[in-house]
């Protein structure tokens, strides 16, 4: 008979959101796993049955953490217009580091081993659709407008943009329609 299951996906979901947090908050060392169980509500137990191990749980919190913004991305709409579609990844993008800043700064700024790069998904989608705005290879220009709205939602996340909550969307908006088809037509 198999062994029944203590903790499940509520519990591994609680995990992650606690582990993110706290390893925006310190890094990928910077924790312990009593305090992110205590903050899931559960044991520690539940790390090694969930996860297998404290390396385990911090690399699945990266995956989330990518699984979730490629979620906000394929949420964008997507249009016959190339650069409407790259101005709505753009704000997916925002949306995501607003609604999900733990796992956010854990993508790039905790634990950037769990894979930020431009061989990731998440970037892939970007360079496409900056091909299909351009009409070519893309790696530059799309590097270009990744570090636009890295820096401006990184400028957002750390408090240092003025204004509330709908004149720095409309900031960020305006940015990304004023130098984005600047840096999408630039030369390779």
């Amino acid at each position: 008979m198999a062994r029944p299951r203590s903790h499940d996906d509520a519990a591994r979901a609680r995990l992650l959101d606690a582990a993110a947090e706290a390893v925006a908050r310190g890094g990928a060392e910077g924790f312990s796993l009593r305090e992110v169980s205590s903050a899931a509500g559960t044991s520690t137990s539940a790390v090694y049955s969930l996860f297998g191990s404290r390396e385990a749980l911090v690399a699945a919190v990266g995956r989330e953490a990518f699984a979730r913004l490629a979620a906000h991305l394929e949420s964008a709409p997507r249009s016959a217009d190339p650069r409407r579609d790259l101005l709505e990844l753009g704000l997916a993008y925002r949306r995501f580091a607003l609604a999900e800043p733990g796992f956010y700064r854990v993508m790039f700024d905790a634990a950037p081993e769990t894979g930020t790069g431009t061989e990731e998904q998440t970037f892939l989608v970007l360079r496409e659709a900056v091909e299909r705005a351009a009409g070519r290879d893309s790696l530059e220009p799309a590097v270009a407008l990744w570090a636009l709205v890295h820096g401006l939602v990184g400028l957002e996340l750390a408090g240092l943009l003025p204004g509330d909550e709908g004149e720095r969307e409309e900031r960020y908006r305006k940015a990304l329609q004023s130098v984005g088809p600047a840096l999408v037509a630039s030369p390779a």
